[in-house]
């Protein structure tokens, strides 16, 4: 899906970033979860795409943070629960 009258003032990554941006102005909780998972689909396969080459950092930073940002989204707006790591094993 491609955003149009787009609020950000460039698409740095064309592979992913329409899909993310997608995800980030749906408005309607019905279509946000597609969105979410189009956005997560389309990260996915240019992680793939990009896989063992170097020349990539700032794009996978922004592909780290986009889908921190889906996992915010998908917390509060869909009430997905939080699965967190335990920061010490529980005792017995």
């Amino acid at each position: 899906m491609v955003v149009k009258d787009n609020p950000f003032s460039e698409i740095q990554y064309p592979d992913w970033q329409n899909e993310y941006l997608a995800a980030l102005l749906e408005l309607e909780p019905g279509k946000l979860r597609a969105r979410i998972v189009e956005a997560e689909g389309a990260i996915s396969k240019r992680l793939h795409a990009i896989a063992g080459n170097v020349n990539h950092t700032g794009e996978r930073q922004a592909m780290a943070d986009a889908l921190a940002n889906l996992r915010v989204l998908k917390r509060e707006k869909l009430n997905h629960p939080v699965w967190e790591k335990e920061s010490k094993p529980p005792s017995g």
